[in-house]
């Protein structure tokens, strides 16, 4: 056993990780368009990355953001309930959970599942 420290995963700004991001869906194909006023359905929220066409996002939950005031458990299940529905696909993830590189391939896989349940077409 080592008496070496925990290594512990840097955590992103909300810049960062939404710069990380943009690049990730821009890079798919999708024309994101930042802070995006969403309101649908009784959900009024401000999307970090947005293409309404395509109805592809994002948001990168912090703390320094105030994100856990607007994305009440109630939004998140009322706009989990409309991705299970295919009515749109939202990328949402909390800065606790990821450094740079597990954000990275964390928005890969989602972008994928989004091209399979689309059907390859953007």
């Amino acid at each position: 056993m080592s008496n070496d420290p925990p290594v512990r995963r840097a955590r992103l700004t909300e810049a960062e990780g939404c710069a990380l991001l943009k690049v990730r869906f821009s890079e798919a194909g999708y024309a994101i368009q930042e802070h995006v006023a969403f309101q649908e359905e009784g959900v009024e929220v401000v999307l970090d990355g947005y293409d309404p066409e395509a109805r592809v996002g994002y948001e990168y939950l912090t703390t320094a953001a105030g994100d856990r005031e607007e994305f009440t458990p109630e939004v998140v299940g009322a706009l989990e309930a409309r991705m299970r529905k295919g009515e749109l696909f939202l990328f949402l993830i909390d800065e606790m959970e990821v450094d740079a590189r597990g954000l990275s391939l964390a928005a890969e896989r989602f972008l994928l599942a989004v091209e399979r349940m689309k059907g390859g077409a953007q």
